[in-house]
């Protein structure tokens, strides 16, 4: 039975950079912030991305979270 061990965090702001008028695409910028606690709620991480927000020059559309893991057997 193989077991996952969660190693590394990181959130990743995703920006509205405007749309592009050529092709009238939406585009974006992203601010990434590693070293995330892996232990941080969903709950915890969207309160930093809303407080950091007003420090960014382009509004905030959306949060993730990317999670890695290691994987091996028990």
């Amino acid at each position: 039975m193989a077991v996952a061990q969660l190693v590394d965090s990181r959130m990743r702001l995703i920006l509205d950079d405007g749309v592009d008028e050529v092709s009238g695409k939406q585009l974006y910028k992203t601010k990434g912030f590693n070293n995330v606690k892996t232990d941080a709620t969903a709950d915890q991480l969207y309160a930093i991305a809303n407080a950091v927000a007003p420090l960014q020059q382009r509004p905030l559309l959306e949060v993730e979270r990317n999670d890695s893991s290691n994987i091996t057997q028990a």
